[in-house]
């Protein structure tokens, strides 16, 4: 088997210069694909592009909000003008804005439901267009264990990644007719800045929950990426994969 399975292949990650995106960016192009990472802080981007250059990978930043039309359309665009095609989109860019249900803002229901879940929505239609030309793609999207499963003091985090596993079946069914796949991958427990802005006492009441009894790696959920978006997984699509160490079963 080569070592390079996706040579020639282009991938687009939403939300790629740190965290689980890094890693799923970092392993992607470590099977041969052209990244094109995306995020909103100039500063970082940039840094994510030179540490996948440095591991010879050929990688482009696009400063984006996945959550805008605008720059959702012009992310999309820019990685097929450069690279002239694109065959795996990794829908991650994610954030939380956690709090009692009684006690929420209407935008903080409103952000996290346009940034989880508008923004999946927005990329996904941008890149499907240009998948259905090529009668080909991967649609990959990142969930979460909270939209399986619900997380108190998360209600719109897991009404956004519910819904997210509601689009992912539905675009599968759509557009399997032009060999596109679409799948979602759900982390758990994961050691991630996100996972880090917890309150501590959370964190562990969490963590005590998953019996394999230990916080995963974002190159844990990585991995599941890596294998939805290479040739071993031709036949799968419509599914939602849990990385979360039993924590949800």
């Amino acid at each position: 088997m080569s070592d390079t399975p996706l040579a020639g292949r282009v991938a687009i990650v939403t939300g790629g210069s740190r965290g689980i995106g890094a890693a799923i960016a970092a392993l992607l192009a470590q099977d041969g694909a052209a990244v094109v990472i995306s995020g909103r802080d100039a500063d970082r981007l940039e840094r994510a592009v030179k540490d996948l250059e440095a591991g010879g990978a050929t990688a482009l930043g696009v400063v984006a909000d996945a959550a805008s039309r605008e720059d959702a359309d012009r992310l999309v665009e820019t990685a097929k003008q450069r690279f002239g095609r694109i065959d795996v989109l990794v829908n991650n860019a994610g954030m939380t804005r956690d709090g009692l249900l009684v006690r929420m803002k209407d935008e903080d229901w409103d952000l996290v439901m346009e940034v989880n879940l508008r923004g999946a929505f927005l990329m996904t239609r941008a890149a499907s267009k240009i998948m259905v030309r090529q009668k080909n793609g991967r649609v990959i999207n990142i969930a979460s264990t909270a939209g399986a499963m619900g997380n108190a003091g998360q209600a719109n985090y897991s009404a956004a990644k519910a819904g997210l596993i509601g689009f992912t079946k539905a675009t599968a069914r759509e557009l399997a007719h032009w060999s596109i796949l679409v799948n979602a991958v759900a982390p758990g427990l994961i050691e991630t800045n996100m996972s880090a802005a917890m309150p501590e006492a959370a964190r562990q009441e969490l963590l005590n929950r998953v019996p394999l009894g230990r916080i995963g790696t974002p190159r844990e959920v990585a991995e599941v990426v890596r294998f939805l978006a290479g040739d071993g997984a031709t036949y799968i699509t419509g599914q939602v994969f849990h990385v979360n160490g039993g924590l949800y079963i």
